[in-house]
């Protein structure tokens, strides 16, 4: 497959700073511009590097998934994407930058994407994919949309590696949430034929072509997203947001201990 002028190798990637671990949670603390910027400068051959966005739920996650938790310590770049848990950190005296997916989705297709540049969507249906080509004139997007709890089907997982492989991309993105995102780019790390980026970004490209409405500004910058879309998604969110509380326990705890001198907030990695 012939690469476009913008998916050759380009520069080096800027320095990362030492990553955060708060809330049972691994964090680079990377502004949205700062990550869009990395993204932007990764060598599209170089072998598979993983992007996510955690949140309360992954804390939940990476201690009853042990694959999920080597995934999340694998990955290249993992901006914070709650609102709540920053501020928690904040209370602890810890700047924990704000980078979440949909943010960073939403740069990278206004800054960086070009309608020629390679990229491959996993996950997603046929009406996204039309609105996401039209709204931004892309010639080079390849979609493939695994069956529905796809992570525990091996022939899926492999179909799933052979269209990557298939299709050479600049950016990859996952989008079918946790746990499956993350598994899934931890198995084509372990396939070893994937490159470029992969993205666990969840709805992000909902967001864009507007087949997801995100929460009123009043709310989207108030921490209290998670409540909008409980009250609009009950039965599909409240295990989801339960299960963030054990998260928001871990914060508070982390907090008390980083303004009491008792741990500190770098991992020594």
């Amino acid at each position: 497959m012939s690469r476009s002028p913008d998916s050759q190798s380009v520069s080096k990637a800027p320095e990362q700073r030492p990553d955060v671990m708060f809330a049972g949670l691994r964090f680079t603390p990377m502004t949205v511009e700062e990550t869009v910027e990395a993204l932007a400068a990764r060598a599209v051959d170089a072998p598979l590097a993983v992007f996510v966005t955690p949140n309360a739920e992954h804390a939940h996650l990476r201690r009853h998934n042990a694959e999920f938790r080597a995934m999340s310590d694998a990955c290249w770049i993992s901006t914070n994407d709650s609102r709540v848990i920053g501020r928690t950190a904040w209370l602890g005296g810890l700047k924990l930058e704000f980078a979440p997916g949909a943010y960073v989705v939403r740069a990278l297709f206004d800054q960086v994407i070009k309608p020629e540049t390679p990229i491959s969507v996993i996950g997603g249906n046929d009406n996204l994919i039309a609105k996401l080509r039209a709204k931004y004139g892309l010639t080079n997007l390849a979609h493939h949309n695994p069956p529905m709890g796809m992570i525990d089907k091996p022939e899926a997982v492999a179909a799933a590696a052979d269209f990557i492989a298939a299709h050479p991309a600049r950016f990859i993105f996952v989008a079918m949430g946790p746990p499956q995102s993350e598994l899934l780019c931890h198995r084509l790390i372990q396939d070893g034929r994937a490159t470029g980026v992969g993205l666990c970004i969840g709805s992000s490209l909902s967001v864009l072509t507007g087949d997801s409405n995100p929460a009123p500004n009043l709310l989207e910058h108030s921490g209290f997203v998670w409540l909008y879309r409980l009250v609009k998604e009950p039965r599909r969110l409240w295990r989801r947001y339960l299960r963030g509380f054990y998260a928001l326990g871990l914060a508070i705890r982390d907090a008390f201990a980083l303004r009491l001198g008792l741990r500190r907030p770098y991992s020594d990695g």
